[in-house]
């Protein structure tokens, strides 16, 4: 799939979003790791939108709630890595026949999603890396596109121009962690349970770690916890000898993860840390360097997953049920 073709598909994407007589709300459906992409992108309606409403949910979800603010108002978003996922090709059908403008996600033209929906972007996919094509950032890209075009927001080019820096720096991150990741995947890979912590656009970073990389690849025990959550309950659990991967972002939620790191090195000794001020993200215009960061997080944590999977002899491609029997 080549730039120019991603390209067009988000300016046709784009010039439907702008040709809508209104728009009120944006829909960011999607289940698993893609459901984790959403969330940032519902952060940066949420920070940046003037009248637009932002809601990201699990397509099953979706379909449960039956949101009476769905309609001719509003744009659906989804996504779907194979675009077979049922619960996300059934909520495309539920948002056209509402008369919502429908905007899909896929790395196959072609699949079950492509066909349901009105505009489809496909997207390069290649974990270890991150460009403007990716998945990530193509929905970014979308998100902020559609701010543009419809509130006249101003930080669409700063944000492109971001993402060109982002193939040299996600190469430069990943080998420069070479000798942390290898200490980590050394010192955890007999862990039964390690928590990932973040906050504001940096907590589908931490959600889709625990879920999707831990649970679902590596069968490890785990928990996405947001760090203003950490002092209403979560906290309890930290001990000396509790694994814990923090994300640390930018932006106003960083207080969080701050106050929680804090605390957490107070007692426990087996904090690894992942600072975006550390990740080049401050080099990156200032304007958007919050919503930027956790595209740069992405590669860095697959590079430890990637390693983690070494060390425990378990395959990354390796399930129990998925794929394998019907659920």
């Amino acid at each position: 799939m080549t730039t120019e073709r991603i390209n067009a598909q988000i300016g046709n994407a784009l010039s439907a979003v702008a040709a809508r007589e209104s728009v009120t709300d944006i829909f960011f459906v999607a289940c698993g790791g893609s459901y984790a992409h959403m969330l940032p992108n519902q952060y940066i309606v949420e920070r940046e939108a003037k009248a637009i409403i932002g809601n990201a949910l699990n397509a099953a979800e979706f379909k449960a709630r039956a949101p009476k603010r769905l309609g001719k108002n509003s744009i659906v978003i989804a996504c779907s890595h194979s675009g077979t996922t049922p619960e996300t090709v059934e909520a495309v059908k539920i948002a056209r026949a509402a008369g919502a403008l429908t905007i899909s996600l896929t790395h196959d033209l072609g699949s079950p999603l492509d066909q349901e929906s009105e505009f489809t972007v496909s997207y390069v996919h290649a974990p270890m890396t991150m460009s403007p094509i990716h998945s990530a950032a193509v929905l970014q890209r979308l998100t902020f596109g559609i701010l543009k075009v419809r509130e006249g927001n101003t930080k669409a080019d700063d944000f492109d121009k971001g993402l060109a820096a982002f193939p040299a720096l996600a190469e430069k991150l990943v080998a420069d962690q070479r000798d942390k990741v290898a200490e980590f995947a050394e010192t955890h890979k007999r862990e039964a349970i390690i928590y990932t912590m973040a906050s504001g656009a940096n907590f589908g970073q931490a959600y889709s770690f625990s879920i999707c990389l831990l649970q679902e690849m590596q069968w490890v025990h785990s928990a996405a916890i947001h760090a203003g959550e950490y002092f209403h309950g979560p906290f309890e659990i930290t001990d000396f000898d509790v694994p814990f991967i923090h994300l640390m972002g930018l932006g106003p939620s960083r207080v969080m993860d701050e106050r929680a790191l804090a605390f957490a090195k107070k007692y426990s000794k087996r904090l690894t840390v992942l600072d975006a001020r550390d990740l080049g993200v401050t080099s990156l215009p200032e304007s958007v360097s919050e919503y930027l960061a956790p595209l740069v997080f992405s590669p860095v944590l697959r590079a430890y997953a990637d390693k983690l999977s070494e060390a425990k002899g378990h395959p990354l491609t390796v399930r129990r049920y998925m794929w394998k029997m019907e659920y």
